[in-house]
């Protein structure tokens, strides 16, 4: 596997507004090593082309933090899948407590795998279905990402379940899929497009 480039250590990044340290580098590049070997036997990913994986996994993950608030400090990654955002923000972002929820056993398998690789004391997997979780994590986390999580009529409910008081859900969204300024959000990429995002509060 090549190198990561040599601009996400000297350019600022869509939600870092800073660039990578050579040690979140290290780890990022870990991951992604470890993703392009776990894909092999498991499809995981649309690809491993490094360009491809640092534009829709390293990339896009962090432009969330563009739209998580400042002061969350619990965060639940709902369908993490391969880490996506998960991994990513909590590899720039250590002092955040990440949860990434995830119920096939294979994504689950290489979720543990990279946590303890890179040795992420404040991540935990939990493999289980976020509509089973009101009981167990009720209005635990201040904020919910979500990306390719299945269709949001439908997991918008139990997200909103295990999500505190006045915490957000924030989703990846098509352009024009939202309603109104006030839940939709573009974050300006490095290619020069836009993310649209979608952002609901809890009230």
């Amino acid at each position: 596997m090549t190198a990561l480039p040599e601009a996400l250590f000297t350019v600022p990044l869509p939600g870092l507004n800073r660039s990578l340290t050579r040690a979140e580098g290290q780890s990022l590049y870990k991951y992604l090593e470890l993703l392009s070997k776990w894909q092999k036997t498991h499809r995981l990913v649309g690809s491993t082309a490094m360009e491809w994986m640092i534009k829709n996994i390293v990339l896009d993950s962090l432009a969330f933090l563009e739209v998580v608030p400042r002061t969350a400090r619990r965060v639940a990654d709902v369908g993490s899948g391969a880490g996506v955002p998960g991994l990513p923000i909590a590899i720039v972002r250590p002092d955040l407590e990440m949860s990434l929820i995830e119920i096939r056993r294979r994504r689950v398998s290489f979720l543990s795998t990279v946590v303890r690789e890179l040795g992420l004391e404040r991540v935990e997997v939990l493999c289980a279905r976020v509509e089973d979780m009101a009981s167990t994590h009720g209005e635990r986390f201040d904020a919910v990402v979500m990306r390719c999580a299945g269709a949001p009529a439908s997991i918008l409910s139990p997200a909103l379940s295990i999500l505190r008081r006045g915490g957000v859900i924030v989703m990846t969204a098509r352009r024009g899929s939202t309603t109104n300024e006030n839940e939709g959000i573009a974050v300006a990429m490095p290619d020069g497009n836009e993310r649209q995002f979608r952002r609901v509060f809890k009230a």
